[in-house]
Order: C-alpha cells, then sequence, then structure tokens
C-alpha cells in the first residue's frame, strides 16, 4: 500500500500543510500553518477520523508561515519538530515576523531536533529522504519519498515559479544551485508538493518554468 496524502490550506498566506501516512496508520506533518482556531479543528478532527498517529511534525523552512501551529501541533501530539539548523534566524529572531502575523512570539518554538542532508526519515514502513535546498531561506529542505515518486518541497519551487529570493537569507544564484542539483536530477514523473499553489512535476518544471 501507498502512501497517502492529506493537503489543508491554513493562514491568510494559504500555506500547504500535509499529512502523510501509510497503512500502519503512523504519519508526519509538514509546515503546520495552522494558526486560527478552527485550522487546528480541522487538522486534529482528520487525524482523529482517520485514526491516524503523528510520530514527526517536519519543516520545511523556518518562515513564519509554515511554523505557524508547530507548538500547537507539538503539545497536542507530543513529537519532535524537525528542521535544519540554518534557519536559526528565524527561531532566534522570529518575534520579528510574529507582530506582523498577529501570532504571540511566545508561541514561536525551536526545533526539538536537526536534520542534515540525506537523512531519511522513517514513519511507518515508509522513507523520507532530506535534501537540502537553500536559496529561498537557510536551512530549507525538502522531503523525497523516492520509492513512490514524489518530493514535498516548501518554498523552493512552484508551479511555473520559484521561492522568493528577496527576504534574510535568500538569493537567487544559491535557489538556483539547490533546483538544478537536488529537484532537477530527481525522474522527470516526480510529483512536487510545493509550500504554497497546486502540484506540479520536475518534468514540466524544467521544460515550462519561466525562472530556470
Amino acid at each position: 500500500m501507498m502512501t497517502q496524502i492529506q493537503i489543508f490550506h491554513f493562514n491568510d498566506l494559504e500555506v500547504n500543510t500535509y499529512v502523510i501516512w501509510d497503512e500502519t496508520k503512523e504519519c508526519v506533518i509538514i509546515d503546520a500553518g495552522c494558526v486560527r482556531d478552527y485550522e487546528c479543528r480541522e487538522l486534529t478532527d482528520f487525524i482523529a477520523k482517520a485514526d491516524l498517529k503523528p510520530v514527526y511534525l517536519l519543516t520545511t523552512h523556518y518562515h513564519i508561515d509554515h511554523i505557524m501551529g508547530n507548538k500547537f501541533v507539538k503539545e497536542t501530539y507530543r513529537i519532535p519538530v524537525c528542521a535544519h539548523a540554518a534557519g536559526e534566524i528565524f527561531w532566534k529572531r522570529g518575534d520579528m515576523w510574529a507582530y506582523s502575523f498577529g501570532v504571540n512570539k511566545n508561541d514561536l518554538i525551536a526545533p526539538d531536533s536537526f536534520l542534515k542532508d540525506n537523512d531519511i526519515i522513517t514513519f511507518g514502513v515508509s522513507r523520507l529522504k532530506v535534501l537540502y535546498t537553500p536559496g529561498h531561506a537557510d536551512g530549507s529542505v525538502c522531503f523525497y519519498n523516492e520509492k513512490e515518486g514524489y518530493v514535498v518541497v516548501g518554498d523552493v519551487l512552484f508551479y511555473s515559479s520559484i521561492g522568493r529570493t528577496d527576504l534574510p537569507s535568500g538569493n537567487f544564484d544559491t535557489i538556483k544551485k539547490s533546483i538544478y542539483e537536488k529537484l532537477y536530477i530527481l525522474p522527470d514523473e516526480t510529483i512536487i508538493y510545493p509550500g504554497h499553489g497546486p502540484k506540479t512535476t520536475v518534468g514540466f518544471e524544467k521544460e515550462h518554468n519561466p525562472f530556470l
């Protein structure tokens, strides 16, 4: 049986929050963007109804819109928050951005464990490989399921677009390098699940993305 993926669209920036699980019912949550009470209930109600057991909260990068629900998810399910250490500036100085999004700075928490390039995350009988892909933000990572041919990319690559590089630690040359060396080497049929907007494929972006 293949993994199943549920996508939620949370907060004013329409972050894609992913719940991925397999036949064991163990699941990972990627980019907890839930901030309003009804968004948090939508996530927990789905997990309860599907009888899932969260084991990790994975973070593609520590921009405020992708981590608003980290504290809630961690405390609700008592699971570790996992992110790349290079994103340290964003959790140490997150209060700079929290205020503009109406988020209490005390609700912004640091990761519990740090991811590295090529780490393997296991849940149930499934595996996700960590790909380090800076350029949109230091600490940006993607999560690649090689067996099933999909990758969750955060804000590195979108349908016919790429992540912004005008924010702190962003760099256009770096994001291009990340995309070409980590994502465009994947099979063309690999499905890309981005941090915002619709899914796409590696092959489509290689042929049609106007930024690359």
